[in-house]
């Protein structure tokens, strides 16, 4: 059985290439995927599957034509805060996979927000027409189920990703602290000054080794090397193509300090304590789910020193999640590669 898989994939974002990999790994075995791609020839390189350029709508027209099957993979596909044209695109290959006869996935998915109602009407539509439906968060599930289609509610596939060993990463200074931002309208320069001088002061309060981590380089390393010159301390920018090393990295990690959603979801896996500056509702709802401190980008303390305060607090007396919740969101995690399974089921032949 081939098997088309799409997402945000190929578009050197660790996040959406971390849900490329577990998305890989929980597959059947009897699945050959061919993955829609920015980049190919790196997809093909990195994981070892087939891969065809995701604009190029010829390569996508054969690839579906040879597949039996057809999944959104992970992440927040269908939304139009960030572009009117994600509901068109994903949704429209979504649509056109149902109506050539696939079996459809929408996996790992987290929904919305939809503002305007072109594709809050596409999404229900494509929705309602999925052989199988799961979500990664509260919020997704309550706007699918208003819609009335069957659904299954599990954390975000990434807490499964299994981890690679990161070379040199243990050469470095302990103890670590991880950062992990990204380019956004409400991170304006004041903010960001902020940011680095708090930063700049906990490093002296702690002594400890800042990992500045560019999850999409192209947006995140501008950020990262505007803050490690104010760093008074050791610090290493460490920019990793390979999502299961990113899942490791925080292994080695004793806080994490991000807004980015995977880097937190792999930091507290990894038992790291976590700060969370929310940029958008999916983090915000991944710190309701585990109560995880933080604030939203636009309310930050005002104060550098306030900021310093709190995550010297947090690093010196805060709590990580204990082994057993992880193991217990683990768990349900792997509740996709459940619905993977059964939604590809061979078909017997009589």
């Amino acid at each position: 059985m081939r098997a088309v898989l799409c997402g945000y994939y190929g578009m050197g974002n660790g996040g959406d290439e971390a849900l490329l990999a577990s998305l890989l790994q929980m597959l059947p075995a009897h699945v050959e995927p061919i993955v829609l791609s920015g980049s190919p020839a790196e997809t093909k390189q990195q994981y070892g599957v087939e891969a065809v350029p995701r604009k190029s709508f010829p390569a996508v027209i054969q690839a579906l034509q040879r597949s039996d099957a057809f999944i959104w993979g992970g992440g927040s596909l269908m939304q139009d805060s960030t572009s009117l044209l994600n509901p068109f695109y994903y949704g429209g290959l979504m649509l056109l996979a149902q109506r050539m006869g696939l079996r459809t996935i929408a996996w790992g998915q987290g929904v919305g927000p939809l503002k305007r109602s072109i594709s809050r009407w596409l999404a229900q539509q494509t929705f309602r027409h999925c052989t199988a439906v799961s979500v990664r968060d509260s919020a997704s599930a309550s706007l699918v189920d208003s819609w009335r289609v069957p659904l299954t509610l599990a954390p975000d596939p990434v807490w499964a990703l299994e981890g690679r060993s990161v070379p040199g990463l243990w050469d470095l200074p302990a103890p670590r602290v991880a950062v992990a931002l990204r380019s956004h309208p409400e991170l304006t320069p004041d903010r960001l000054n902020l940011i680095a001088r708090a930063l700049a002061d906990f490093q002296k309060a702690t002594q400890t080794c800042i990992l500045l981590i560019p999850f999409q380089p192209v947006q995140d390393l501008a950020i990262a090397e505007a803050i490690q010159p104010q760093l008074p301390g050791v610090s290493r920018i460490l920019a990793l193509s390979d999502p299961q090393q990113l899942k490791a990295l925080f292994h080695g990690v004793e806080m994490t300090i991000a807004m980015r959603l995977h880097a937190l979801i792999m930091a507290a896996a990894a038992e790291c304590r976590c700060y969370a500056i929310s940029y958008d509702p999916k983090v915000s709802q991944l710190m309701r789910d585990f109560e995880m401190p933080g604030a939203t980008l636009n309310a930050l303390p005002t104060s550098a020193a306030t900021l310093t305060h709190i995550w010297l607090e947090l690093f010196a007396n805060g709590d990580a999640l204990n082994p057993g919740q992880i193991q217990a969101t683990v768990d349900r995690a792997l509740v996709h590669q459940e619905v993977l399974h059964s939604a590809l089921a061979p078909i017997e032949r009589l």
